[in-house]
């Protein structure tokens, strides 16, 4: 899968170091994959939830959100917004 804004994911690991190894070893298991529904993505990504229209992620072992966009026949993964977790239950994220 292509991993499209990726340098959200820089700048999100640039501010919070402790989040660099993880947003990588994400977007690594992401080109990897080629899931063609959000069944597939969970096998690979457990937490994984659906909140329309993004597919959020647990990054850091649940301490930051990262919400995508995630088009399964174009295989393109679209970084939307990388946040703290606190960030992600105010809700103020999202469109």
């Amino acid at each position: 899968m292509r991993i499209v804004h990726r340098e959200r994911l820089r700048e999100f690991a640039g501010r919070f170091a402790d989040a660099r190894a993880a947003l990588a070893a994400w977007a690594k298991a992401m080109e990897a994959g080629r899931f063609r529904h959000l069944v597939e993505l969970r096998q690979a990504f457990r937490s994984a939830d659906y909140v329309k229209p993004y597919v959020i992620f647990n990054i850091a072992g649940n301490k930051y959100r990262l919400a995508a966009l995630i088009n399964y026949g174009l295989e393109i993964a679209s970084v939307e917004r990388v946040m703290a977790h606190a960030e992600y239950n105010q809700g103020k994220w999202r469109r």
